[in-house]
């Protein structure tokens, strides 16, 4: 009786486990081919952390919005604001405190719903002006992109 006592309560914590694995959406990122011939001047290592920021906030908002879902994106543009340690090991000329620049991301794609409906993603945001980029990091604006957009996934604009 006592083995009971202990498997039952380890079975109730697997069996919710197990379909909590079964409603995580599932986000697939690709760069797309203007993307991938900036790769090399950005910085795989970056453009590789870029690429898991855009998943992680795209996977909280399809565990939001549409749980058990499948993402399908390609990043398009991706646009630091200050240079990439990359950028600046090629050209030292750049200063990664005072060089700022508008920054962003362009994604493309489609959100496939758990019931198979296909929904086309087709979302950018850049800084409009440069007196409009803030904020310290390399990729504020991109940062920025991704959160607004998993905001519009929360909303059900995709």
């Amino acid at each position: 009786m006592r083995k009971l006592a202990f498997l039952a309560p380890l079975a109730a914590t697997l069996a919710v486990a197990a379909m909590a694995q079964a409603q995580n959406p599932n986000v697939n990122v690709t760069i797309g081919p203007d993307l991938q011939r900036q790769v090399e001047k950005l910085g795989d290592r970056e453009v590789n952390e870029q690429i898991a920021a855009l998943q992680t906030e795209v996977g909280k908002a399809l565990a939001q919005r549409y749980p058990g879902a499948t993402a399908n994106l390609v990043l398009n543009d991706l646009k630091p604001n200050r240079p990439t340690m990359e950028q600046i090991r090629q050209n030292p000329s750049l200063d990664p405190i005072r060089s700022v620049s508008i920054g962003g991301a362009a994604i493309k794609g489609e959100i496939v719903t758990a019931d198979g409906q296909s929904r086309p993603v087709d979302f950018s945001y850049f800084s409009p002006n440069i007196r409009d980029v803030w904020g310290y990091s390399v990729w504020r604006d991109a940062d920025r992109a991704f959160e607004r957009f998993g905001d519009q996934i929360e909303r059900g604009r995709f």
